[in-house]
């Protein structure tokens, strides 16, 4: 099975490369109704990453309560997992020991095997990093473009460049580790291997996955290339639908696909987290065991530490990087800056992104109640024995902003006892904003505790009057979480819209008595975007989303990227669990989802239904105008 980039391929161009249109089977028409596949009980699952998977194993787990037969039941499931191929028991002795409650980071490998190869001479079909952080409680992903030509590594040898995924066709997943840890410097602590066999198998354990699906993807069988069938809008695909789905590249790039990759990691941690049902555990890890290989030896602990830190993530929590600037068509390049600069988004991720931008395309201003560093007085003392943690930790403070004072009269900065465990940090409230600050603080020295300033006149004997005085504890390593990386927020602009309430509003009328709720017309489009009436494709979409629940999809391209508008009476889609910000916008209440800076979804609840603007999945509309057009819903009764 095929599936790169050919001239003649897909919607734009017939079979036999004449350029013609390939049309789907039956007549095409602006509006099509199809049906879903009964649904088996919401579930999903991810890109396979030992991560998630290890939320599954464990929270089944304990949730079954079972006792001691599960812990020797997961131990044993935990076991099957290990790595036991060849390639990769080689491969797991270029990995990284993860250091207990740091950061680490897990190499996933899709793997596009065809029978009778080994691991050798088939090809790398997926490649993200993975990146669990339970200090800042953050999973980062990165994904690189198959096609990306780097220098490529093997028996620790670099034989030049090539395309990334060039790395496994000749080395294996050793190849693959050495040239993802060449090229970022990032330690590697697990690989897990999968292939789309059992990548499809687990998909349908988990009774399929809940995707918002952007546009109509289809592509004939027997030309030799991967076939597919999906329409447009919210729905549940099975197994081999989600492998088409992510890893289809007819009629558009890697980035695209990337960008595919990523949305799945998203819809499978809402589907879990909503829907996963623990009866169904048993067959789910007998499917997971026989098909993925994890190296790098997990421990139970830290399945369960994963484990936790997944199924507690606050929303915004999970962090889609990309590579900027990267140029070619089939064989595409990045400069070594803009690599390194994904990697540092990658490895200090910046949840408060979303926040800025959010504001910037309000046009208001966020409100904080910490003072800045720069207005912010910082004692720090030894509480620990160690000579010099003070003098370390003043200096760290002092690189990220803060102004460090020292106790009065050259006393030395020893607290009046060394027998601290825990950092404390201490604020004092004769100061505005100094409870603010100290939990501002407690995010870069972690763990610690906040606490106001005791009355101990020992303690304040050393206190110059200090806004916060930190006491360093035995956990403390002269280290602080580094600062993060932001990535650029683009300045606040007019939205790109024009009013125009024709097009939706043909297409919807006709459909008015067909739902049993009311429907919304996007009144306010894109200025440069038109309902998707391509030759193979259809602007509207009339489909039973569940037995139950009926939704409609509009479709609007804007030269080759799509977004779209989903209504529907299903009252709890996963898709609309972890929303980034509440806004009443022109006296609505509306919810907004954003990807890092992006503002990828808005939602209104209204009339017992749901009514989402989508953006395409480069998020190509600016946040401005995403805003735009969720303000022009308008009841298509008050339209004429």
């Amino acid at each position: 099975m095929r599936t790169t980039l050919k001239r003649g391929v897909g919607r734009g161009a017939g079979a036999n490369g004449n350029g013609h249109a390939v049309f789907p089977p039956g007549p095409v028409g602006p509006v099509t109704q199809y049906r879903q596949p009964p649904p088996p009980g919401r579930s999903g699952l991810g890109l396979l990453r030992r991560i998630l998977i290890g939320t599954l194993l464990v929270i089944l787990a304990l949730a079954l309560g079972i006792g001691g037969g599960a812990y020797l039941w997961f131990h044993q499931s935990l076991n099957a997992v290990k790595a036991h191929s060849t390639a990769v028991k080689v491969a797991q002795k270029e990995l990284d020991i993860p250091l207990p409650g740091q950061p680490v980071t897990a190499l996933v490998l899709g793997e596009d095997q065809r029978p009778g190869e080994t691991a050798t001479g088939s090809r790398s079909d997926t490649i993200m990093l993975i990146r669990a952080d339970p200090k800042t409680k953050t999973i980062s992903l990165m994904s690189f473009p198959r096609d990306l030509v780097v220098p490529i590594y093997g028996k620790h040898v670099d034989h030049g460049p090539n395309k990334i995924n060039s790395a496994f066709a000749v080395y294996g997943p050793e190849g693959s580790l050495e040239t993802v840890k060449a090229l970022t410097g990032i330690p590697i602590s697990y690989l897990i291997t999968v292939d789309f066999h059992g990548f499809k198998e687990i998909v349908d354990q988990f009774g399929g996955v809940w995707m918002d699906i952007d546009r109509r993807y289809y592509n004939p069988p027997g030309d030799g290339y991967a076939a597919i069938n999906i329409e447009p809008g919210y729905q549940l695909l099975t197994g081999g639908a989600a492998l088409n789905f992510v890893r289809f590249r007819h009629t558009d790039s890697d980035f695209v696909r990337v960008a595919r990759q990523q949305e799945f990691v998203h819809a499978f941690k809402a589907d879990v987290a909503q829907h996963f049902n623990p009866l169904d555990l048993p067959k789910i890890v007998k499917t997971i065991t026989q098909n993925i290989e994890v190296g790098g030896n997990p421990s139970f602990g830290s399945v369960i530490q994963y484990a936790l830190l997944a199924a507690t993530l606050p929303p915004g929590h999970i962090i889609q990087v990309s590579i900027n600037g990267v140029s070619g068509y089939s064989d595409v390049t990045a400069s070594s800056q803009a690599i390194q600069d994904a990697v540092s988004q990658f490895v200090n991720p910046d949840v408060g992104v979303s926040k800025v931008a959010n504001a910037t395309a309000l046009g208001t201003k966020i409100k904080t109640k910490a003072p800045p560093a720069n207005k912010t007085t910082v004692l720090a003392l030894n509480g620990n024995g160690i000579q010099g943690a003070a003098a370390n930790a003043s200096y760290l403070l002092t690189q990220r902003g803060y102004i460090s004072v020292l106790p009065p009269n050259g006393i030395e900065p020893n607290a009046p006892k060394q027998t601290y465990f825990r950092t404390q940090i201490y604020y004092d409230k004769q100061y505005p904003g100094a409870q603010a600050a100290a939990k501002a603080l407690q995010k870069l020295i972690v763990p610690s505790d906040v606490g106001p300033l005791p009355l101990s006149p020992a303690l304040r004997a050393l206190d110059p009057k200090a806004m916060l005085v930190v006491v360093l504890g035995q956990t403390f390593h002269n280290q602080i979480t580094p600062a993060p990386v932001t990535p650029a927020v683009a300045p606040h602009q007019a939205a790109s819209v024009r009013y125009d309430p024709t097009p939706a509003l043909d297409l919807l009328r006709p459909l008015t008595h067909r739902v049993p709720f009311p429907l919304e017309v996007p009144t306010v489009l894109d200025q440069n975007s038109e309902p998707d009436t391509l030759p193979s494709d259809k602007p509207v979409y009339l489909y039973h989303i569940t037995k139950k629940n009926k939704a409609i999809r509009l479709v609007f391209h804007n030269g080759n990227s799509f977004w779209g508008i989903e209504e529907t009476d299903d009252p709890n889609p996963p898709i609309l669990a972890d929303k980034s910000f509440q806004h009443d916008l022109d006296g609505r209440e509306f919810d907004l989802y954003y990807s890092g800076p992006d503002l990828h979804m808005i939602v209104l609840h209204a009339h017992g239904a749901t009514y989402w603007v989508v953006n395409s999945l480069l998020n190509d509309l600016s946040n401005e105008t995403m805003i735009a057009i969720a303000k022009g819903l308008k009841p298509i009764t008050t339209l004429k």
